[in-house]
C-alpha cells in the first residue's frame, strides 16, 4: 500500500505541475499579455507508471493505512451562540486555525465604525442580544442566507473603539464563525471622457477647471452667423430662439460650427455648455463661404439684444461701417458684450470691422503650441488670443470637421464671456474686459502686442476673478455625461 501511495504522491505532483504550467498563458492571456507563439498541443498521455485507482470512500479512518471503514453520516450539531469554555477557566478558547478578519495594511475601503459579523443557523434574539452585550456592539441589521446556512450581522462599534481591536475579540469568541470589515465597492463605470481627446483648447483656456465653477448657466450668446443645425447631437436643445434675416436657407457649416464651438455638449465639450444661442442667419452660403450684409446684420443685432443676449459673437469680418458701428456703441450701452474675430486676411491688411470698433473684443487665433494662426490680422486692436487651428467643430447632418480661423478663436472666447457672466451677472462689458485681458496668459514679447494682444485667455483665471456667487459645482462624471 505504501509503494502505491508513493507512485500516486508522484502522479498527483507531475499532474499538478502541468496544471500550473498549463494555466500561466491562458492566465497572462486574460490578462491581456503576450504569450508569445502558441506551442504545439502536446498529449499528455501516460506521465510515468500508471497510479492504481483508489475509490472514495464515505469517510477515511486515520487509524492505519489498512482498509478504510464507512462510517454513518451524522447531522451536524447546531452551535450556540454561548462561548466555548476551557474547563476550570470558565474563559473563551481563542481559535487558532481561523483566518483572521482583519483588513491587510493600508486598507482603508471599508465603513470606519462597523463590523460584519457570521454565525451559523439562526441564532434566538436572546443568544443575539447576549453576543452584543459580550462585545458592547448596537446591532444595525440581520440576514439569514440560504446559500451559505449561516446568519450575518451587521454592527456597529460604539464610544469610538478601535475597530481592529473589537475583531480580534470577535475572533476569539467561538460562537462566531466569522468577523470582518464592513467592506466598501465602486461601481466600474467609467465617467466619460472630457470632450473629445481632439479638442487641445480644453486644456489650453483651462475649461475643467473653470467647469468646476460655472458652466455658463443659460447665459444668452447670440451667434450672428451662417444656419445653425439645430438638429445635431450636439446642440439639440441648445438653441433659445431663431431669426433669419438673409432670407432662408439650408445649415451651414460655419454657423454650426461657432455654436458648437460654444455650447457642445454630446462628444464634444464646448465652452459653456448650459448656455444657450440665440441663432441669427444674417449670412448666406456664397461659393466656398458665406455673405452677409450691413442690413441683415444689423436686424440681427437688434433682435438679439430685444431677446436678452449678454454675449454676441461675430465670426465675420468687413470694411468699416458706420451704422454698424451705431449700433454696436448702442449694444455695449445696454450692457452687451461684443466679441468678434480678429481676421484672417495676414499681417498687411488694414483693421477689419467689427473686431476694429472700439466697442467690441478682438479676438485672434493660435495654434496648439501657442503659436499664432499665420493668416491672423495685426494691429493695436488685437485684444486677446484663443486657440483656432485645427479645430474639431460639429457638422451639419451630425457630421464633424476640423477648421481653422479667427472665427473659432472668437467663439472661444464668447464661451468664456458666458461663464464669467454666470459667474457675476453684474459685470458691465468694460469689466468683463478687464477680467478677460488682465488673466490672460502672455505669449509673444512681453506686454501686449499686435500680435497675440494680452496673450491666450485662461477660463479659469478669468472666473476666480470674476467674483460673485459661487455656483453648485459640477463634477467630472457630470461633464462627461453633460
Amino acid at each position: 500500500m505504501r509503494s502505491h501511495r508513493t507512485v500516486f504522491e508522484k502522479y498527483i505532483a507531475v499532474t499538478l505541475g502541468a496544471a500550473v504550467l498549463l494555466a500561466i498563458p491562458a492566465t497572462a492571456s486574460a490578462q491581456g499579455y503576450s504569450t508569445g507563439p502558441r506551442a504545439p498541443n502536446i498529449n499528455m498521455g501516460s506521465v510515468g507508471p500508471r497510479a492504481p485507482e483508489f475509490r472514495t470512500p464515505p469517510s477515511y479512518s486515520t487509524q492505519s493505512y489498512g482498509t478504510p471503514e464507512a462510517t454513518p453520516k451524522t447531522k451536524p450539531k447546531t452551535r450556540s451562540l454561548q462561548p466555548e469554555e476551557s474547563k476550570g477557566t470558565g474563559q473563551s478558547q481563542p481559535t487558532s486555525s481561523r483566518t483572521t478578519g482583519l483588513p491587510p495594511a493600508g486598507e482603508q475601503r471599508f465603513v470606519q465604525n462597523e463590523v460584519v459579523i457570521e454565525v451559523d443557523g439562526r441564532p434566538s434574539t436572546d443568544a443575539v442580544d447576549a453576543l452584543a452585550r459580550r462585545h458592547r456592539l448596537n446591532r444595525i441589521e440581520s440576514q439569514s442566507f440560504e446559500l451559505t446556512g449561516t446568519t450575518m450581522f451587521r454592527w456597529s462599534i460604539p464610544q469610538g473603539r478601535s475597530m481592529r481591536d473589537v475583531i480580534r475579540g470577535l475572533e476569539a469568541d467561538r460562537s462566531v464563525r466569522s468577523v470582518q470589515p464592513n467592506y466598501q465597492y465602486q461601481l466600474q463605470q467609467s465617467a466619460r471622457p472630457y470632450g473629445d481627446p481632439a479638442q487641445y483648447a480644453l486644456n489650453k483656456l483651462r475649461l475643467m477647471e473653470a467647469h468646476t465653477l460655472t458652466r455658463g448657466d443659460s447665459i444668452l450668446v447670440a451667434v450672428i452667423d451662417s444656419g445653425i443645425d439645430a438638429s445635431h447631437p450636439e446642440l439639440v436643445g441648445v438653441i433659445a430662439d431663431s431669426i433669419d434675416t438673409a432670407g432662408g436657407s439650408e445649415p451651414h457649416t460655419h454657423g454650426t460650427g461657432i455654436a458648437g464651438t460654444i455650447v457642445a455638449r454630446s462628444r464634444l465639450m464646448g465652452v459653456a455648455p448650459r448656455a444657450k444661442v440665440l441663432a441669427v442667419r444674417a449670412f448666406d452660403p456664397s461659393g466656398s463661404g458665406a455673405e452677409g450684409t450691413t442690413f441683415s446684420i444689423l436686424k440681427g443685432l437688434d433682435w438679439s439684444v430685444a431677446k436678452g443676449a449678454r454675449v454676441v459673437n461675430m465670426s465675420f469680418a468687413g470694411p468699416k461701417d458706420p451704422a454698424l458701428g451705431r449700433a454696436l456703441a448702442a449694444a455695449n450701452k445696454k450692457g452687451v458684450a461684443l466679441i468678434a474675430a480678429a481676421g484672417n486676411a495676414g499681417p498687411k491688411s488694414p483693421p477689419l470691422y467689427p473686431a476694429a470698433d472700439p466697442n467690441v473684443i478682438a479676438v485672434t487665433a493660435t495654434d496648439a503650441e501657442d503659436n499664432l494662426f499665420q493668416p491672423s490680422n495685426r494691429g493695436n486692436h488685437v485684444a486677446v488670443s484663443a486657440p483656432g487651428v485645427d479645430i474639431l467643430v460639429p457638422s451639419p447632418g451630425a457630421a464633424y470637421q476640423v477648421t481653422s480661423g479667427t472665427s473659432f478663436a472668437a467663439a472661444h472666447v464668447s464661451g468664456i464671456a458666458a461663464l464669467i457672466l454666470e459667474r457675476n451677472p453684474g459685470l458691465s462689458p468694460d469689466g468683463l474686459r478687464r477680467i478677460l485681458l488682465s488673466t490672460a496668459k502672455d505669449l509673444g514679447p512681453k506686454g501686449r502686442d499686435k500680435d497675440f494682444g494680452v496673450g491666450l485667455a485662461d477660463a479659469y483665471q478669468a472666473v476666480m476673478s470674476a467674483g460673485g456667487k459661487p455656483n453648485e459645482a459640477i463634477s467630472s462624471n457630470e461633464a462627461g455625461s453633460r
